[in-house]
């Protein structure tokens, strides 16, 4: 077992989280991509929660297994170590400061172009680790999105997916490590003692495919503002619908919201693909999602805009305000 050092972030200072405890939610939709009725279950997650968990998945077990150990080994090296990955300018190591407005977590991580970048060159067996990794659950994720225009009733079947396969796409990947933050113990009975390893927000992408270890500390947002724990599942993948997404489907999927928060006890790493189109892609809900009469909710936008406002705004804010479109009084 690799016994993950003393993260560099331990010498900033930690944002609590005030909120209670939510219950684990045990009723995340399931969809099995074996199932040829998948669609039905997949449409009804994103229109209601804009969020679900996939089993049958395809991804090699071997695939997940030794990228988790090559993660955990490169987050135990020295800080100094880890840095020659470059600083993250987006791309490359950061621990604590998320983006360049303020926001922080309890997190070390590292973002890559799905394309890699040479600075891993110096670690051979992670870079394959994470190039059949990738090349895996890009194939999942493409999949996915060919199931929902099934279900959505669209063609042809990979106008969506179809932007994660161009040559241009503008994909990122992501492995954050959340160590225990010891320091951390309740102030009173009420306090529950975690601490926010990374704020809420929305992917602002087309779809994120998600994948843990067995370590709690995800949560979403349901439509009512409350906030409900996932339970970990390190067999199976986790699906965000994003904010690209709500856009072509005009309202009718939901980005959504979620957060992670840390404790005192376990370590939590993720690895999250992002699925983005070109940066010149232009984004606008699908005319043969329109029905009728019925107007869009946005105004048309490049990937490349939306993007740049994404990464100009802090992670809590609603950058599809922005894009909005004003209802004629």
């Amino acid at each position: 077992m690799v016994v993950l050092s003393k993260p560099a972030i331990e010498q900033f200072s930690y944002i609590r989280n005030n909120n209670p405890t939510p219950a684990l939610f045990t009723q995340i939709p399931l969809v099995d991509l074996s199932d040829p009725d998948s669609k039905h279950q997949m449409i009804k997650a994103c229109e209601e929660l804009g969020f679900f968990k996939v089993i049958n998945h395809g991804v090699p077990t071997e695939f997940i297994s030794l990228l988790e150990s090559e993660a955990t080994e490169f987050f135990s090296l020295p800080l100094c170590e880890k840095q020659k990955t470059g600083q993250p300018k987006p791309y490359g190591y950061g621990n604590k400061r998320i983006g360049v407005h303020g926001d922080v977590g309890w997190v070390e991580y590292l973002l890559l172009t799905t394309n890699q970048d040479s600075n891993l060159h110096r670690l051979q067996t992670f870079r394959l680790a994470l190039g059949n990794y990738m090349k895996s659950v890009k194939k999942m994720a493409c999949e996915i999105l060919e199931v929902m225009a099934d279900g959505l009733k669209i063609q042809p079947r990979n106008v969506l997916s179809k932007l994660l396969m161009d040559e241009e796409s503008d994909s990122v990947f992501r492995v954050n490590h959340y160590p225990p933050c010891p320091q951390v113990q309740p102030l009173n009975e009420n306090d529950n003692g975690d601490v926010i390893g990374f704020g809420e927000h929305t992917d602002p992408q087309i779809i994120s495919v998600l994948r843990s270890n067995n370590t709690s500390g995800l949560q979403i947002s349901l439509r009512d503002g409350s906030w409900i724990s996932v339970p970990p599942d390190q067999n199976s993948f986790f699906i965000n619908v994003g904010d690209s997404l709500q856009v072509m489907t005009n309202g009718r999927f939901k980005s959504v919201k979620h957060r992670v928060v840390t404790n005192s006890v376990k370590s939590r790493l993720s690895m999250i693909y992002f699925g983005g189109p070109p940066l010149s892609e232009k984004i606008a809900p699908l005319p043969c999602l329109m029905r009728g009469e019925q107007q869009s909710l946005y105004k048309e936008f490049t990937w490349f805009e939306y993007k740049k406002s994404a990464y100009n705004s802090r992670l809590a804010d609603n950058r599809l305000i922005h894009f909005e479109k004003i209802a004629a009084s």
